[in-house]
C-alpha cells in the first residue's frame, strides 16, 4: 500500500456445478493464496458458489440453501484473512432471487451488490430466474449479521487509506450504457471489480478487453474483471476464465483459458491525482455513504506491474514508428500554420550537427513539403566557434546540402572575441560568460538573418532541456517558433532515427546515422584534439533518468520518494541507487530554479501529455521554492 499501490487479483477457481460445498472450499483456498501473496482486493467470478450455468436448478430450494451454507463456510474459514473479496452467489431477498456480488472481509459481509442489468438475449436467459437490482438500497439481516447493506451502487471505503474506495458490478452491468460503475465512480470509487460469466466466442475477447480498458479510462479508475472458467457447463458454451486488470485506459495484466490468480497493482494515488486534475467526474450521486468501511494493514506492496524505463518512448517498433509519424505530423502542421499565418518567406534554423537542430530542420522540411514550397526556403545556418568540431560542422553542411536547404556559414569566432573585449572578459576564462556569449551571438545572427530574409527563426530546444533550464537565457532559449519544445530528449533520438530508417529519404541516411552516433554536446568549450570536450550528460546527468523524473513529477504529480522508488524499479539495473538519487535531487533543484526561463517561452506545438508552456499545461511562479521536495529527497538516504 506504500505510495498508493494496492495489490489486486482476479481469481478463477475450478468449480463443480451445483456442488456448493466444493466451490466454497475452492473459494476460501484461493482467498488464502491471495492473502499469502499480499493481495488486498480479490474479485471472483459471477455466481461462483453455485456455477453460472445451473439453469433451472436456481429454482431449487436445495441449491439456494446450499449457496447460503457455502457462504457461511467461506466466512468461517476466512475470519483471519483481511483480503477484501467479492464472490458471486444467488441470494433470496423478499421472495425474489438476485444474482449478487457478496463483499466479505475477515469473516464478515461488508455488503451485497445485486446485478442491475440482466441479459436476456442470445444464449442468456437471466430474467428467467433473477430480478434486477431494486432502485434503492436497504439494510437487512444476513447469516447472523443484524444489518447488511443490500443494493447496487455501493462504495466501500478504507478507513486508513482514504484514497482507496471500492465498487462492484456484475458482468452485463459493464456492457450496459448506464453501468452502475459510473455512479460508483462519481461517489468516489477508484477501484471497480466485475464478477463475470462471459462465455467465449471468436473475437469476443477483444471486445471485452476494449470494454474493460475504456471503462477504466472513462471513469479514471482501476478495473478488475474476473470471468468464469473451468467447471462451467460446456453443453453449448465455453467459459475461458478471462481475467483483466486495467488502470486508466492501460491494460496492466491479462490471462485467458487458465484459472488461478492473476495479480497486479493499482496505483490509487495516481488515479486520485488525475481525478483532482481533470475534475472529469463532477459531483457524486450522493449515495456513497451507505456502505460499510473496512481496514487494511498498511504494508509495502511488491511491484509486479511493468514500469517502462523510458515512459515517453513506446517499446514495440510498430507502436514506436506510429508514434514518431504522429509527432512529426503534429509538429510540421503546427509550423506550417505559423509560416502561412505570418507570411514568412523563409524558415531560419541554426544547424549545429547535433540531434535537436537536426530534428528541427527535418520538421521544417516536412512543413515546407506540406505547403508545396521548395526546401531552399529553409535557411540553414552553421555558426562555428571555439568548440565546433569538424565532425559536427561537416554533418550540418552535408545535411543541409542533401535536403536542398539554403546553406549559410557565419563564423562567429571573431564577433565573440570582440564582444569579450567590449565587456572586459578574459577569453581564457571558460566560465558561464564564455559559453553563453556564444549562444547569444548565434541567436542574434539567426534573428537578423530572419529579418533580412522575411523569415522566422525556428527554435531547436527540446522539452528535457527546458525542464532542466539547460539553455542560455535570450540565447538558444529564444526563437520565433519552437518546434521541439514539447519533445523530450529520449524521443528526439527516436524521431531522427525513424526519419533515417523509414526509407523515404535514403540520401539522408548516412549523415543522420552519424549525427545519431555523435555525443550530445553544446560545443561551447574548445575541442580537444579535434574531439568534443563537453558532454552534456556528464554535466546535467543522463537524459534517460531526467525524462523519467520529468514524466512522473509533471504528468502524475508524484513526490520524490515515489519517483525514486519507481526509478529504482525501472532503471535500477542500469543505474545504482546513489546515482539515481543524485540526479533526482539535481532535477528538483534545476526544475524549480529555472522556471523563469520557461515563463517566457516562444510558441510551439504541444506534442504529448507533458508540456511546459506557460500558456497551457504548466503554470508555476518563477520564485516557487523547492524546499519541500528537496527535504523529502534528502530523507531518502
Amino acid at each position: 500500500m506504500k505510495d498508493g499501490f494496492i495489490s489486486v487479483a482476479c481469481g478463477a477457481p475450478k468449480l463443480r456445478l451445483a456442488d456448493c460445498a466444493y466451490n466454497a472450499e475452492q473459494t476460501f483456498q484461493m482467498m488464502r493464496s491471495a492473502e499469502k501473496a499480499g493481495v488486498k482486493v480479490l474479485v471472483l467470478p459471477e455466481l461462483g458458489l453455485t456455477g453460472y450455468t445451473c439453469g433451472d436448478l436456481f429454482y431449487q430450494e436445495v441449491l439456494l440453501r446450499g449457496a447460503e451454507e457455502a457462504l457461511d463456510t467461506v466466512l468461517e474459514a476466512t475470519r483471519n484473512l483481511e483480503v477484501v473479496t467479492a464472490l458471486g452467489m444467488p441470494l433470496r431477498v423478499h421472495d425474489k432471487l438476485y444474482n449478487c456480488a457478496v463483499v466479505i472481509q475477515s469473516g464478515k459481509v461488508l455488503g451485497v451488490v445485486p446485478k442491475t442489468h440482466l441479459p436476456n438475449y442470445g444464449e442468456f436467459y437471466e430474467k428467467r430466474w433473477f430480478a434486477p437490482a431494486p432502485p434503492e438500497t436497504e439494510r437487512l439481516p444476513l447469516l447472523g449479521q443484524e444489518c447488511v447493506t443490500f443494493g447496487a451502487g455501493q462504495v466501500f471505503r478504507c478507513e486508513n487509506l482514504p484514497e482507496l474506495a471500492l465498487g462492484f458490478e456484475v458482468c452485463e452491468d459493464l456492457w450496459s450504457p448506464d453501468s452502475p460503475s459510473i455512479r460508483m465512480a462519481k461517489d468516489g470509487a477508484l477501484l471497480i471489480g466485475n464478477l463475470s460469466a462471459s462465455n467465449d466466442v471468436v473475437g469476443k475477447d477483444a471486445y471485452r478487453r476494449q470494454l474493460v480498458t475504456m471503462q477504466s479510462a472513462k471513469l479514471l479508475c482501476g478495473y478488475v474483471y474476473s470471468s468464469a472458467g473451468a467447471g462451467e457447463s460446456t453443453s453449448d458454451l465455453v467459459f475461458g476464465a478471462h481475467q483483466l486488470v486495467a488502470e486508466n485506459g492501460c491494460l496492466l495484466a491479462e490471462r485467458r483459458f487458465d484459472g488461478g490468480l492473476l495479480i497486479s497493482e493499482i496505483d490509487v494515488q495516481r488515479l486520485a491525482y488525475e481525478r483532482r486534475r481533470t475534475q472529469a467526474l463532477g459531483e457524486g450521486a450522493g449515495t456513497g455513504g451507505c456502505a460499510e468501511t473496512f481496514l487494511l494493514t498498511v504494508s509495502p506492496t511488491k511491484l509486479t506491474r511493468y514500469v517502462s524505463p523510458m515512459p515517453f518512448v513506446p517499446e514495440g517498433k510498430e507502436d514506436r514508428d506510429a508514434r514518431c509519424r504522429e509527432i512529426l505530423l503534429i509538429a510540421s502542421l503546427g509550423l506550417k500554420q505559423r509560416l502561412e499565418h505570418t507570411g514568412a518567406k523563409t524558415a531560419v534554423v541554426g544547424l549545429s550537427g547535433g540531434l535537436d537542430s537536426t530534428l528541427a530542420v527535418l520538421i521544417t522540411g516536412l512543413a515546407m513539403k506540406m505547403m508545396d514550397r521548395p526546401l531552399s526556403d529553409i535557411i540553414a545556418v552553421t555558426m562555428p566557434c571555439f568548440g565546433t568540431t569538424d565532425r559536427t560542422r561537416n554533418n550540418a553542411v552535408i545535411l543541409a546540402e542533401r535536403m536542398g536547404a539554403t546553406l549559410r556559414t557565419v563564423d562567429i569566432t571573431q564577433s565573440v572575441r570582440s564582444h569579450f573585449r567590449d565587456i572586459g572578459h578574459d577569453p581564457e576564462d571558460h566560465s558561464v560568460t564564455y559559453e553563453n556569449a556564444q549562444a547569444r551571438e548565434r541567436t542574434q545572427v539567426l534573428m537578423d538573418i530572419a529579418n533580412g530574409s522575411g523569415g522566422l527563426v525556428i527554435g531547436t530546444g527540446d522539452l528535457s532541456e527546458l525542464a532542466l533550464g539547460w539553455c542560455t537565457y535570450n540565447g538558444d532559449h529564444m526563437s520565433m517558433y519552437g518546434v521541439n519544445a514539447s519533445i523530450p530528449k529520449t524521443l528526439v533520438r527516436h524521431l531522427v532515427g525513424y526519419l533515417s530508417r523509414d526509407g523515404e529519404e535514403p540520401e539522408l541516411h548516412d549523415v543522420l546515422e552519424d549525427i545519431l552516433d555523435t555525443p550530445v554536446s553544446p560545443e561551447l568549450l574548445p575541442a580537444v584534439q579535434g574531439e568534443i570536450s563537453q558532454r552534456t550528460e556528464d554535466l546535467v546527468g543522463p537524459y534517460e533518468l531526467h525524462d523519467f523524473f520529468l514524466y512522473y513529477v509533471i504528468r502524475w504529480g508524484f513526490g520524490p520518494g515515489k519517483v525514486f522508488r519507481l526509478a529504482q524499479y525501472a532503471l535500477g539495473r542500469k543505474y545504482g541507487r546513489e546515482i539515481i538519487l543524485k540526479w533526482l535531487k539535481s532535477f528538483y533543484r534545476r526544475f524549480f530554479n529555472q522556471q523563469f526561463k520557461r515563463n517566457c517561452l516562444p510558441d510551439g506545438p504541444k506534442i504529448g501529455t507533458v508540456a511546459l508552456s506557460p500558456r497551457g499545461d504548466w503554470r508555476m511562479p518563477s520564485d516557487a521554492q523547492a524546499a519541500l521536495w528537496i527535504a523529502e529527497a534528502e530523507a531518502l538516504r
